[in-house]
């Protein structure tokens, strides 16, 4: 029999289950710098959840990978964009730095076939991460973001109002709250028609001091609903941190209150997160109600625009005029930034033999040349006309009643 390093990927992961997630995340935790207590957590949850991702084809790890490119290079451009392109009409909320979560969350959906067979998500006002990871067209949702009449919804909502139902992603939201509470609604009606869909919402920490917060959780308690809410907690709702306005370490706490199974992850590792969510969505799929995941993350750039940053560069740094004060230590955020989702991502990867440091590379410049193409197309398309800025917005004719019985 052949030693085990010279099986084939696949073959190895099969021969020991357990040795190559192990020996994988330690090796991460190290070249990312991670802290002792942050490698304790992280191997604690892995026995806890089980981890699913080593059983993943090759292919489908690939594309995780492939995703979190894709979402961190149009944050990237979109930032340059911002900062050096006086054409460029968008002003935005940047994802950069939580990549993993949306990635490792939406692998684990069913994201192709018919409208009322694919899994739902219900976005915030930071929607490009997990439009990207739901499938939405990326060159429709650069041209929406640009206010482009071909873009995804006529150039009319840009970024906080993202929406393409065909592929599952109902909608950003610009409201800080009422995501859940729509969620909810559309679980139940899934429920209702007895479909095994499952409706997911992505959620900052600053949702936690919403009434929609605690209105969903209970409801999909109550009825025991197809509902998962991922928690991105980034540390920061606007410029404030999130324990001026929750009370918990760990929100997920205020979930498990409602006698909701709770996770806490490494949101800046995608197969931690897809580890979670795998087992949440297997669980609602199969009549066993709503989950919670709360993902340790931060973001790179500040709440929304581009002050700080620098053509080029990833990340904002220094004081943002725009706040009361520096709100976030910038040792913090280069910290954090040690722990970057896409070299944790393409380091296990390479660890587990599904590729190497070339073919990451090559992956990656890619993925550049796609978004880069996405952006220039968008840029040649028409601008969507002011004077219809009314349309679609009243019903017109007659609303005929649907009765039940």
């Amino acid at each position: 029999m052949r030693p085990e390093r010279d099986l084939a990927p696949a073959e190895a992961r099969q021969a020991d289950p357990t040795a190559t997630s192990r020996r994988g995340f330690l090796r991460i935790a190290g070249l990312a710098g991670v802290s002792l207590s942050l490698v304790s957590a992280a191997r604690r949850a892995e026995a806890d959840i089980g981890f699913f991702a080593k059983d993943l084809p090759d292919d489908k790890l690939t594309a995780m990978f492939r995703t979190i490119l894709r979402i961190r290079w149009h944050e990237r451009t979109m930032a340059d964009k911002m900062l050096s392109d006086p054409d460029y009409r968008g002003y935005n909320h940047f994802y950069a730095g939580q990549e993993a979560v949306a990635a490792g969350a939406c692998a684990a959906l069913r994201n192709e076939g018919p409208f009322e067979q694919i899994d739902l998500v219900y976005s915030t006002h930071r929607p490009t991460g997990h439009a990207i990871a739901k499938g939405v067209d990326l060159k429709k949702m650069c041209a929406e973001n640009d206010f482009r009449a071909t873009g995804l919804n006529g150039g009319y909502g840009a970024q906080m109002h993202l929406s393409d139902p065909a592929v599952g992603f109902i909608g950003a939201d610009g409201m800080i709250g009422p995501g859940p509470v729509l969620a909810t609604g559309s679980a139940f009606a899934i429920r209702a028609r007895g479909s095994d869909q499952v409706v997911v919402f992505f959620g900052g920490d600053g949702t936690y001091a919403t009434p929609h917060f605690h209105s969903a959780l209970n409801n999909a308690r109550l009825l025991d609903l197809p509902f998962i809410y991922v928690l991105e907690n980034n540390l920061y709702h606007q410029y404030a941190h999130y324990s001026f306005s929750c009370p918990h370490t760990d929100i997920a706490e205020a979930a498990r209150a409602y006698g909701i199974p709770a996770r806490v992850v490494d949101g800046q590792d995608v197969f931690q997160v897809y580890n979670a969510m795998h087992e949440a969505v297997e669980r609602a799929r199969a009549g066993g109600g709503p989950g919670f995941i709360e993902a340790k993350t931060y973001r790179y750039y500040n709440h929304w625009g581009a002050p700080g940053a620098k053509v080029g560069e990833l990340g904002a740094f220094g004081y943002d005029p725009l706040a009361i004060s520096s709100f976030r230590p910038e040792r913090e955020l280069r910290s954090w930034m040690q722990r970057d989702p896409v070299d944790i991502a393409r380091a296990t990867l390479i660890d587990w033999g599904v590729l190497d440091a070339a073919r990451a590379e090559a992956i990656e410049a890619e993925v550049r040349a796609e978004v880069a193409e996405a952006f220039a197309w968008a840029a040649r398309q028409p601008l969507c006309n002011p004077e219809d800025g009314l349309r679609h917005v009243f019903a017109e004719g007659t609303v005929i009643a649907r009765q039940f019985g």
